[in-house]
């Protein structure tokens, strides 16, 4: 399922998506919604927004819980005009509650030296939540002008300049339009998704809530550029720049094609406290090996660790001095 395609750009002919301000390949202003030339009234949608994340999830009068999933803030009413950013391919859940607590658990137990011993006995469960984070799924066609050193032909000098174009595709590449979940949380969490399993349907836990996007596919563009310039960097390196070893790489992208699908991707948000402290654990909703968080610093063990680089400094110090 893709989203819904209206008239092409009117200086480039790339293809528009509904909810478009701008052409995603060209810039062009879009302009606002028309039919019979009357300028269309926008559809009003309620939102709960987190006063200190800005995480926005879709409102429902039967939420109990006044206080943001991702980072327990408070939350307010407010009233979006734009209806139309919203998932429209949930990836079901495939782990469930009890295999969350229990990734949770392994993650507590992870032997680390600068970890408190009793962290696993100690800290206790306070929330779990059941969440779907928008992403946005893109392909894209691009031209990609690059310039680099390297040591193919370099002869007696040690590095040489090579340049070129190439054009690129990219499949089913996800870049994150999340607020609640930071930038290497949904990095560490994309890779492990199975994109094949959308539907166009939420499936999963009751209580599961969904974070909206905030941001159009036009809006969007700038990350979506960037995705592509940071893949096609990586993929010019290995691939396309002569020579073993390569330095001052620099590329310059222009798309010419682009297709999304606003995905809704699944993770549980888990709080744990310890000695009064709360702390943050993602659990991927597809795959419980994958656990990101925070956890408390021994700082018995970090002052010990100092002391005795400290020390040895001293006896290094004492040693040279004599």
């Amino acid at each position: 399922m893709s989203a819904t395609l209206v008239a092409g750009c009117a200086r480039c002919g790339s293809a528009l998506e509904e909810g478009d301000l701008r052409c995603p390949i060209c810039a062009l202003s879009v302009g606002e919604p028309r039919e019979g030339g009357v300028l269309l009234e926008k559809v009003r949608a309620k939102v709960v927004r987190c006063v200190s994340c800005g995480a926005s999830l879709e409102y429902s009068a039967e939420l109990k819980a006044p206080r943001c999933a991702f980072c327990a803030s408070v939350m307010k009413v407010e009233t979006t005009a734009d209806p139309l950013e919203q998932a429209e391919a949930y990836l079901p859940f495939t782990v469930d509650e009890a295999a969350a607590r229990e990734a949770l658990g392994r993650f507590l137990g992870e032997k680390r030296f600068f970890r408190p011993s009793d962290l696993a006995a100690s800290a206790a469960l306070q929330s779990l939540r059941p969440m779907w984070w928008p992403a946005w799924g893109f392909t894209a066609g691009a031209r990609v002008s690059w310039a680099a050193d390297s040591d193919a032909g370099s002869r007696r000098s040690a590095w040489a300049p090579h340049s070129g174009q190439e054009t690129m595709s990219f499949q089913d590449i996800l870049v994150s339009a999340s607020k609640g979940l930071t930038e290497r949380e949904c990095d560490k969490l994309a890779g492990h998704y199975q994109l094949g399993s959308a539907q166009p349907a939420p499936r999963g836990p009751e209580d599961a809530q969904v974070e909206r996007f905030d941001v159009t596919r036009s809006g969007a563009r700038r990350q979506i550029l960037a995705a592509v310039e940071a893949l096609a960097s990586e993929e010019m390196e290995h691939q396309h720049v002569p020579g073993s070893r390569v330095r001052n790489l620099h590329v310059a992208v222009v798309l010419s094609s682009l297709e999304t699908k606003r995905y809704a991707l699944p993770a549980y948000v888990l709080a744990y406290q310890y000695k009064g402290k709360v702390y943050r654990v993602v659990v991927h909703g597809q795959d419980a090996g994958v656990v990101l968080g925070d956890a408390p610093l021994s700082w018995a063990k970090v002052v010990l660790v100092v002391g005795g680089v400290l020390l040895a400094l001293g006896l290094l110090a004492l040693l040279f001095s004599r």
